[in-house]
């Protein structure tokens, strides 16, 4: 039964939108490729495209995610695809969201913005890493529960 079970959950689109693309968005979208079983297909994308956060990128590899070829890419790049599930991970995001025509499942989890992050370069870095923390537990319980 587990196999079928497998069967089913494997070969699901999946999209993770953020503001920007930069890092929120990026750093679910390494996580869910690396929780998720083979044949998922991850993609993530913005209402705008900023560009890979360089310290999105330190976060990630200091978890041993690399991020490093990921691109900044434009919601509407994806218009085409039949997404199971889109995951906004910040208000703006969601408030945003375009229509797809698609019977995707939505889920919304608002993740501060590390990029808005302040203080001396070890704040900064502490407060991505603690930004990374909860992007990785909620992608692991994504995963466990839809994928």
């Amino acid at each position: 039964m587990n196999q079928t079970l497998d069967a089913v959950k494997m070969g699901k689109n999946v999209l993770v939108l953020c503001t920007g693309n930069s890092c929120r968005s990026q750093i679910a979208d390494g996580y869910l490729k690396k929780f998720a079983p083979e044949g998922t297909n991850v993609y993530s994308a913005g209402v705008e495209t900023h560009g890979v956060n360089p310290r999105a990128i330190e976060t990630m590899k200091a978890d041993g995610v690399d991020i490093s070829d990921h691109t900044s890419n434009h919601v509407d790049e994806y218009a085409s695809i039949n997404f199971d599930y889109i995951i906004t991970v910040c208000d703006n995001a969601k408030e945003r969201c375009p229509y797809f025509p698609s019977q995707a499942y939505r889920f919304h989890q608002n993740f501060p913005d590390p990029a808005k992050a302040t203080g001396t370069e070890e704040e900064i870095k502490a407060q991505f890493a603690e930004v990374r923390e909860l992007v990785k537990t909620y992608c692991q319980s994504f995963v466990s529960a839809f994928l």
